[in-house]
């Protein structure tokens, strides 16, 4: 497995695992969620992405049980998690509106929240999850600073920002912002052409795409792109996911997907989308299916 250095000292695996759903299997226990961890280790899957507020606040929780009980994984893992959404829900089921929080105060209690949860010492990265409209980029940024500086987070990093949000929160920090996790797939493709990743690789960061394979659409819908990408899984002897994989694996941007499912059957074919060769040809092909007209 590829391995991309986002910081010194800190380095990825280029599939990333996403525990988006883990508290949503009908199994949470903590043997069946180390099974799914070491059918990714064993392809050299070795990052891990949370967030507080999965599975209504209490994945993070699902992956502590595991990690409590199994001694010495965590030191072959690296784990992100993110905060700043506050939902009507889990632990917050008494506020009145979903919102967005960036204060300081919140996101130093959401990190203490999060490695107890997780039974952990130091989160590898912890990203700011959503851009928010009321975020005071230099409160937010001393935050974000002083975490790293104590050593509860490795690196800082943020999830769904446009541009001009990481500039200007970037303008208020000391240490670097590591990546930017936002959506990227055949099925969401606006970040190739709108700035988004341009502005990521003028920076050297390595992008995250949650939802690679479109929220699971990419594998049910029967569409110009899907045969597209069919023939060329029959022609290299994989499946539709992992062209669709691969598809991102070929931009230049060092592209890290995040792939969730509960299946370990699905986990165990992450990989193949390593060995399927996508040129520059075959890139534009599926491009232009998917968007349903050839490139001007």
């Amino acid at each position: 497995m590829e391995r991309v250095a986002l910081a010194e000292g800190l380095e990825f695996s280029r599939i990333v695992y996403g525990m988006w759903r883990l508290a949503d299997d009908s199994d949470t226990s903590p043997g069946h969620v180390r099974a799914k961890i070491d059918a990714c280790l064993e392809q050299g899957i070795t990052t891990m992405d949370q967030a507080d507020i999965y599975g209504g606040y209490v994945a993070e929780e699902v992956l502590g049980a595991c990690l409590k009980q199994s001694p010495g994984l965590r030191d072959d893992l690296e784990i992100v998690t993110k905060c700043d959404i506050v939902a009507p829900i889990g632990k917050y089921a008494d506020r009145r509106v979903k919102y967005y929080d960036t204060s300081a105060q919140h996101i130093n209690a959401s990190v203490d929240a999060s490695l107890s949860y997780m039974g952990i010492e130091q989160i590898d990265v912890l990203l700011i999850h959503r851009p928010d409209p009321m975020m005071d980029a230099a409160e937010t940024g001393a935050a974000l600073d002083a975490l790293v500086q104590s050593g509860k987070i490795k690196a800082a990093g943020v999830s769904n920002f446009r541009p001009w949000d990481w500039d200007l929160l970037q303008s208020a920090m000391t240490s670097r912002l590591v990546t930017n996790q936002i959506e990227l797939s055949l099925g969401a493709r606006d970040s190739y052409a709108n700035g988004d990743l341009a502005h990521l690789q003028m920076h050297r960061v390595a992008p995250m795409a949650w939802s690679p394979l479109g929220g699971g659409s990419l594998m049910t819908e029967n569409s110009a792109v899907a045969v597209k990408m069919d023939a060329i899984a029959a022609a290299q002897g994989v499946d539709r996911a992992a062209v669709a994989v691969a598809w991102l694996l070929a931009h230049p941007s060092g592209i890290l997907p995040v792939m969730g499912t509960n299946t370990l059957s699905r986990i165990a074919t992450f990989s193949d989308a390593l060995r399927v060769e996508i040129d520059r040809q075959t890139w534009f092909e599926l491009y232009e299916a998917a968007n349903g007209y050839e490139v001007p």
